[in-house]
């Protein structure tokens, strides 16, 4: 049998997915390779110098990323690849932050690194000087610039400086939920939050938990509130997710109701547990006006600031997350992939990944549902298929996502799954007015009201509703378990953020 990768020497990873191995080669390879593509036949990774560091980062040794390699490779392993992949892991840790009396320094048992990143022009520029025993001292304050420097020269630092206290806040989880149902962290939540918070020690206390949707990041997100207990900012996408947050903390903790605020557009109360949003933060009356949320960050003595679905953090939040390097930072995601590209921000402002576990592997478990997914293709109409020879590639792609032949497809899919839970998603807001009058269904999108959103996603999970269609607004941050058939109409060609997310 003909084993189902194929590596190249570009570090390019090509998986077979019609093969007996692909589901075992994938679990092994996604640990420390980046998926790009996933066509139907064939998915294709990259082993990059950051998915090395998050895996290096999360215990895993260069052995074993060349040995699951080597087991799945239907032909010889590139040699530079293997170099490729040790001298990557070699860089991780091979420089450290630490605190040194009032200040901090970078050091190195390597003095030539020191040399290296003492004239780099992207370093330099926070160095102070040059210590005696050769580490380089600069000022606190640039903690966070210092980091993203040092990653973009190739020397991924591990920080080591430690944190400020924060003002503590007692956060304990309850043993049995509102229901009266018990409740405690399921092996791997608390595996998660172990790996995080790693007994309090400098060694824990930033990073990143990447769990599939559904798996509990909520939950994580509580069980490292519990072992900080610390005063804790949650940041989130949108109010929804704000009221979600509150909703789980009250059910699933022994918190009391009036120390969680909320400080969003409607309301502005910081208790020793806040809740907001990045919206609110990233408020601002004009381009050239200063930010008149970001207060927040600074005014309160924060043990513990955790980043909600962390891959849609925001520029300004970046920026104002690397002046804030002495505060524990928990970022929480279904996927590290950020369309803009900036994974190393995340890497260097927020921490490491920390914990990861693949979709598949919980599903064995039976802690998450099987995911079965189809891909139904759809005819045009003769005047479509005219407008779409002529169009340009864009708009070719706007055509055929809102093929009106989709709608009758729908009908019958909802008829296959009566009696089901169901969602319907898209990108476009014509297309998803047009299928909501032939469903006659609700339809939330960015312009639904709060109130109004919350009252139909509660009928969704009362039963109340069994039919709901929601534009992007359904991508981040809605928690409907409930659902479990899900009709995709539209969306962004190629977003693999986005299609983690919606699956």
């Amino acid at each position: 049998m003909e084993k189902p990768l194929i590596v190249q020497s570009d570090r390019s990873v090509l998986l077979e997915v019609d093969n007996p191995s692909y589901h075992d080669a994938r679990d092994r390879i996604s640990r420390f390779a980046e998926l790009e593509k996933s066509p139907e036949h064939i998915h294709f990774y990259r082993i990059t110098p950051l998915s090395i560091w998050n895996a290096a980062s999360a215990g895993m040794s260069a052995e074993e990323m060349v040995e699951s390699l080597r087991e799945f490779c239907r032909y010889d392993l590139p040699r530079n690849v293997q170099k490729d992949i040790e001298d990557y892991v070699r860089r991780y840790g091979l420089v450290r932050l630490v605190g040194r009396g009032d200040g901090m320094v970078l050091a190195s048992d390597d003095p030539v690194i020191l040399v290296e990143i003492e004239h780099n022009p992207l370093t330099r520029q926070y160095l102070l000087e040059r210590l005696p025993d050769g580490s380089l001292a600069f000022d606190p304050a640039c903690r966070g610039h210092v980091k993203q420097a040092m990653i973009k020269i190739g020397y991924p630092v591990e920080d080591l400086a430690g944190y400020a206290k924060g003002e503590h806040f007692r956060i304990e989880l309850a043993r049995e939920m509102r229901n009266g149902k018990p409740f405690m962290l399921r092996p791997y939540q608390q595996e998660s939050v172990d790996v995080f918070h790693a007994g309090g020690s400098a060694r824990g206390g930033s990073g990143v938990i990447v769990l599939p949707c559904g798996a509990g990041k909520t939950v994580v997100g509580m069980g490292v509130m519990a072992a900080v207990k610390r005063k804790t900012l949650v940041l989130t996408t949108s109010l929804v997710a704000v009221r979600q947050w509150r909703q789980e903390l009250i059910d699933k903790t022994e918190i009391d109701p009036d120390d969680i605020g909320e400080y969003s557009g409607e309301v502005k109360n910081i208790r020793p547990i806040t809740l907001s949003t990045y919206q609110i933060l990233t408020y601002r009356r004009a381009k050239v006006d200063a930010f008149l949320h970001f207060g927040i960050f600074k005014e309160q003595d924060w043990g513990l600031i955790v980043y909600d679905e962390v891959h849609l953090l925001p520029a300004p939040v970046f920026r104002m997350t690397a002046e804030l390097q002495a505060t524990r930072r928990l970022g929480l995601t279904a996927t590290l992939i950020r369309e803009d590209e900036r994974e190393d921000e995340v890497f260097s402002l927020i921490g490491p990944k920390k914990f990861d576990v693949p979709w598949k592997v919980l599903e064995k478990q039976g802690w998450i549902a099987q995911a079965n997914c189809t891909e139904v293709r759809i005819a045009m109409a003769e005047d479509h298929r005219m407008d779409y020879a002529i169009a340009d590639q864009r708009r070719k792609f706007r055509i055929g996502s809102e093929n009106p032949q989709k709608t009758p497809v729908i009908h019958q899919l909802l008829k296959k799954h009566a009696g089901k839970r169901v969602l319907v998603i898209g990108q476009y807001l014509d297309q998803l007015k047009k299928v909501r009058d032939a469903l006659k269904a609700p339809l939330i999108t960015g312009k639904t009201r709060n109130d109004e959103r919350q009252m139909l996603y509660d009928a969704f999970r009362t039963g109340e509703l069994s039919l709901l269609l929601v534009s992007k607004v359904g991508n981040f941050a809605v928690d409907l378990p409930e659902a479990n058939v899900l009709i995709q109409i539209s969306g962004t060609f190629g977003s693999r953020q986005e299609e983690a997310q919606r699956l």
